[in-house]
């Protein structure tokens, strides 16, 4: 009888691991990967870091295949008191230990609130620059910036996912605005753009722009399609 040989998937590192986007895709992330999830405050099912340490990155992040950074204060309202510490300095933090560690893949979750100050019908491209509509949209154009020079200047490879409306549930045309509806990034979808980031290859940096399969999007879906091999399955107008 011939031997059986073991494939072992991706060391993976979840930073935001407690947050709403964290929760709801643990239980959905690739069965395969052997993924070490983080947080600021820790507990039995999640180890404690904090992204603002630069020691604890580079201790946390050795020998791992793939970052993905989810931690971060998520509220477009917030003031730079509040963004500062891990928006700013904690992407900064993680971008640099991450390619000092050797990891292969970083994945940042950037937002469309980076390219948010355009008019309300304008499709939003990959491509478009940052033009943000608050501080919120300006700190993750800075992540998308890190991620460029990540890629430019050492082997790590990395994906800014410009990340839309994540709503756990399936939002109401009827009574969500339609900027949002079209924006819509469902659980499991958030999960599959995670895995397309993480395992995708042939690029030194993409910025890809996470939505579900809506039938009307505020975002072009082509380069994550195309380039991450992407398979969103929800959307919004389907009941």
């Amino acid at each position: 009888m011939g031997s059986v040989e073991l494939v072992v998937g991706p060391r993976v590192v979840l930073t935001g691991a407690g947050g709403r986007i964290g929760r709801a895709i643990v239980p959905l992330l690739p069965a395969a990967w052997n993924v070490l999830h983080t947080d600021l405050k820790g507990s039995s099912e999640v180890a404690a870091l904090d992204v603002t340490d630069p020691g604890a990155c580079r201790r946390v992040f050795a020998g791992a295949d793939a970052v993905v950074h989810l931690a971060a204060v998520p509220d477009p309202e917030a003031s730079w008191k509040r963004l500062l510490p891990a928006n700013v300095l904690g992407a900064y933090h993680v971008a640099d230990a991450a390619a000092g560690c050797g990891v292969r893949r970083l994945v940042l979750a950037s937002s469309l609130h980076a390219v948010s100050a355009v008019p309300v019908h304008t499709q939003s491209r990959a491509m478009d620059p940052p033009r943000p509509a608050n501080l919120y949209g300006a700190t993750k154009a800075w992540a998308d910036a890190l991620g460029a020079w990540v890629a430019a200047m050492t082997p790590t490879s990395v994906v800014a996912m410009r990340i839309g409306y994540f709503a756990e549930q399936r939002p109401d045309p009827d009574t969500v605005p339609a900027k949002e509806v079209s924006a819509w990034l469902s659980p499991r979808d958030a999960a599959e753009l995670v895995r397309a980031s993480v395992e995708a290859d042939g690029f030194t940096f993409l910025v890809a722009n996470g939505i579900s399969a809506n039938r009307y999007r505020r975002a072009d879906l082509s380069d994550t399609l195309q380039r991450l091999n992407y398979q969103p399955v929800d959307d919004a107008w389907s009941s």
